[in-house]
């Protein structure tokens, strides 16, 4: 019923009668009259049409309450921050390891090390480039 209230109201703010509607979204004017009622409702496409023509949102029309959950300011990028810190290391461990073995000069304990000090030089640039950030968006305030 709330859809058919919503195109009535609509409809009048505009100032169209249902005749003058329902010839610009090609129906009738029983049929606008009955989706007013709440007898019947319009399909997706007419619900399109009558949107673009009320100026109104599909969800205002059929009365959709729903807002997207609002920001609260604070950024709360710790999960984030593991996951970068993560992925550098993770990254030059590897381009470490790859290198040490395809140098075919090192023993595995040694490959080991190698890897180790990779990730240890990740993490390293993972803090380098949040401090980085940090330093920008301070600024910038």
């Amino acid at each position: 019923m709330q859809l058919g209230n919503n195109i009535y109201n609509s409809r009048r703010e505009k100032g169209l009668s249902q005749e003058k509607l329902a010839e610009k979204i090609n129906v009738t004017r029983q049929t606008i009259s009955n989706w007013e009622l709440g007898e019947t409702s319009p399909n997706p496409e007419q619900l399109i049409l009558l949107s673009k023509t009320l100026d109104k949102s599909i969800d205002e029309l059929v009365g959709n309450d729903f807002e997207p959950p609002k920001s609260n300011g604070k950024f709360d990028g710790l999960k984030n921050l593991k996951n970068i810190y993560a992925c550098l290391a993770i990254i030059c461990g590897s381009i470490a390891g790859i290198w040490s073995f395809s140098a075919n000069r090192f023993r595995d304990i040694e490959i080991f090390f190698i890897i180790i000090i990779g990730m240890a030089i990740g993490v390293c640039l993972g803090v380098v480039c949040h401090n980085i950030l940090r330093y920008i968006k301070n600024n910038d305030n």
